[in-house]
């Protein structure tokens, strides 16, 4: 039955992680590199993920600075970021680009805060899909007679304890990003 909990604690786990992933492409008002994770840079027919192919700093706090190390893959690095769903104009100077992160409006604000606590909530749904699948093994186990009623009941409370665990880091996390995002 241990591998059962250690089961759920990994896919938590890794549920968890998917959220922190989620965030980070969140822009809090600040410059984060992070944001770029998702966009890819059709490079020579493959599709490159821009932090493979530049430098990226952040020279001032709302300012993130994208150095190519291929001067000629500048502007296919220009155009990937336009289309994409970021939401800034980037300017080239023809050896950098610059994206200038917009103080954020407290309307965009409420909006981020919702887009984290929708995220929190899939994430919670993912917890809790978790958790019963790994009941119904226990109950499968219980079925074939591997384990006893007394069991399935540990089991399953065991179970409840480690979901409220994860749950609880979901809210700790989604609270520190909210807060992250109101502040100005």
């Amino acid at each position: 039955m241990e591998s059962v909990f250690n089961l759920a604690k990994e896919k938590m786990e890794k549920s968890i992680n998917s959220l922190k992933y989620e965030y980070n492409s969140i822009r809090a008002g600040r410059a984060n590199a992070a944001v770029l994770d998702r966009i890819s840079v059709d490079y020579y027919g493959s599709p490159t993920p821009i932090n493979q192919m530049a430098a990226i700093s952040v020279p001032e706090p709302r300012i993130l600075a994208i150095q190519p190390w291929d001067m000629s893959a500048l502007s296919l690095i220009e155009k990937a970021i336009l289309a994409s769903d970021l939401g800034i104009n980037p300017s080239n100077d023809g050896r950098i680009i610059r994206l200038v992160f917009p103080a954020l409006t407290e309307e965009r604000r409420k909006q981020l805060a919702k887009d984290v606590s929708k995220y929190a909530e899939e994430c919670k749904v993912a917890i809790r899909q978790i958790r019963r699948d790994c009941i119904e093994k226990i109950k499968a186990m219980k079925k074939n007679s591997e384990i006893t009623e007394d069991d399935q009941k540990y089991g399953e409370e065991k179970l409840q304890k480690i979901t409220d665990e994860f749950v609880k880091k979901i809210d700790e996390i989604a609270d520190a990003k909210t807060k992250e995002i109101m502040e100005i």
